[in-house]
């Protein structure tokens, strides 16, 4: 089923702008269009654009991002290089997550202190509630 651009930033979620951004810089391919010339986009090309935004959504950036869809563009041949650049995007994740949690456990320690703090405190109690 044929989408219009507005419908496919809809079903997407990305911006008109976006759409014609990745387009333009060879995310997303050129595609059909209707007889007035406005782009139509394919269910094929949906689910391209959610395999984008789990890209980008998960911090890799627009070059590799334009990498991976070169490499897509080159057929199964490539299936060995889009997994090495996607376990590379991974293991990135995995390095920011384990920061994170870092990060977290240090903020976790600080509200427990405070807690602590507070509950030593006879006015703060009156306070809270």
């Amino acid at each position: 089923m044929p989408y219009t651009p507005r419908e496919a930033a809809a079903r997407t979620g990305f911006s008109m702008d976006t759409l014609r951004y990745y387009e333009r810089i060879g995310l997303l391919d050129s595609g059909d269009r209707n007889s007035s010339g406005q782009r139509v986009f394919t269910d094929g090309d949906l689910a391209w654009l959610e395999i984008l935004r789990c890209l980008r959504d998960t911090g890799m950036p627009i070059a590799r991002m334009q990498r991976y869809a070169e490499l897509a563009s080159g057929g199964d041949e490539t299936f060995a290089e889009r997994a090495k650049l996607l376990e590379e995007h991974d293991a990135e994740i995995e390095r920011k997550i384990e920061a994170l949690r870092d990060e977290q456990a240090r903020i976790r320690h600080k509200i427990e202190w405070y807690r602590q703090e507070l509950a030593a405190v006879p006015w703060a109690s009156i306070a809270s509630a």
